[in-house]
């Protein structure tokens, strides 16, 4: 990368009161510091970025593969917001990026960057597999890289899948292997995912590096895909239009359902602390999702019915998470009831109907 002479000195002169591990770039000082998201115009991805924005310059990338622009629209005048779309599949350099000249990326870098880039489409899931493979192999080596560039701390997301479908009613911690069939019509995310922490380990025994890994339970709230077969805001946006309320499964099919606000806190209290995972991320509530359906129907005031239809392969009955080392390491729990959490995407649902219609039309 060529400067001009006058910002390489700039550059230089702060590198010299660094550590020699971080010489080419420095934390800012007095000031933001910069937050990469990639993935973040995802379900996850846009709620991180709406917290993190409160303290930080935060950069979302993403290329809307299975997010929307949507997600992240109430953000874009923000002025210590900044969207690049991206297909971090490929590398780019942020350094050279005009956009990024008012956050001095060139100069300060980024101190964290968390990781939420993967196609998680249920209905589409078969169109998505090479996408999805890349995403949990070649984006994530992309991720490393960049956070070995700019000596950033980084917070990768994973999730349940990592233990396979659900073999009993025990819980699950972070020690159980769990069984996923590496050849199987799931396995470009399933394997995929275990593929990603293990690239991720073998980055930090090979650099001395402690990039942190979270293992997302079955999350739901405001912004979770529509008519993608997703189930929870589907089963709000059908229950406001007195529409049969679909489950892919049987009335046995049962979850746990974190709330996003749960999981965002999780995430940033990871980033924050000195464990590095891997760490589960979940609510240990087990719940029926015919039920679940029934509570939206009731709360809703909906003349809707409970039906069922073939499961689909992206969304299966996930193990139940053991979150006793979030509990200890991170001061982590869910606070946030189920009643609480469906009663705040309802509200969220119903003061944004308009829009969620014409996203609804778009997938039609």
């Amino acid at each position: 990368m060529i400067f001009g002479k006058k910002k390489k000195n700039q550059i230089e002169e702060i590198r010299d009161k660094q550590p020699d591990e971080a010489k080419k770039y420095a934390a800012p000082t007095g000031g933001k510091n910069n937050v990469l998201v990639i993935g973040g115009a995802g379900f996850i991805g846009s709620h991180l970025c709406e917290e993190l924005l409160k303290d930080n310059n935060v950069v979302c990338l993403d290329n809307f593969i299975t997010s929307n622009v949507e997600n992240i629209r109430f953000l874009m005048d923000k002025p210590n917001f900044q969207f690049i779309n991206h297909n971090f599949i490929e590398k780019i350099d942020l350094d050279e990026r005009p956009e990024l000249k008012k956050f001095k990326v060139e100069i300060f870098g980024f101190q964290e960057i968390y990781n939420l880039a993967c196609p998680t489409s249920a209905k589409n899931f078969d169109n998505l597999i090479i996408d999805t493979a890349l995403a949990n192999s070649a984006l994530v080596r992309n991720v490393l890289e960049m956070a070995l560039q700019y000596n950033a701390k980084l917070v990768h997301a994973s999730s349940a899948v990592v233990y396979g479908p659900r073999q009993t009613n025990n819980y699950v911690d972070e020690s159980y292997l769990g069984t996923v069939d590496f050849v199987g019509p799931r396995s470009c995310y399933d394997e995929g995912k275990r593929f990603a922490e293990s690239l991720i380990s073998n980055y930090n025994k090979f650099n001395k590096k402690n990039f942190k890994i979270a293992r997302i339970f079955r999350t739901y709230g405001p912004r979770l895909a529509l008519k993608d077969g997703q189930m929870i805001s589907d089963f709000i946006v059908s229950a406001l239009d007195n529409q049969d309320l679909i489950i892919y499964g049987d009335k046995n099919f049962s979850t746990a359902l974190v709330y996003i606000s749960d999981v965002v806190d999780g995430l940033i209290k990871l980033m924050k602390s000195d464990f590095y995972g891997p760490i589960n991320l979940g609510s240990n509530v087990d719940v029926l999702l015919s039920e679940v359906a029934q509570n939206i129907i009731d709360l809703t005031g909906s003349k809707s019915k409970v039906v069922y239809r073939d499961k689909l392969d992206f969304i299966t009955a996930l193990s139940l998470p053991d979150i006793s080392l979030a509990k200890v390491k991170l001061g982590w729990y869910p606070v946030t009831s189920l009643e609480q959490g469906l009663e705040q995407t309802i509200e969220y649902t119903r003061a944004n109907k308009q829009v969620l219609n014409n996203l609804i039309n778009n997938h039609r």
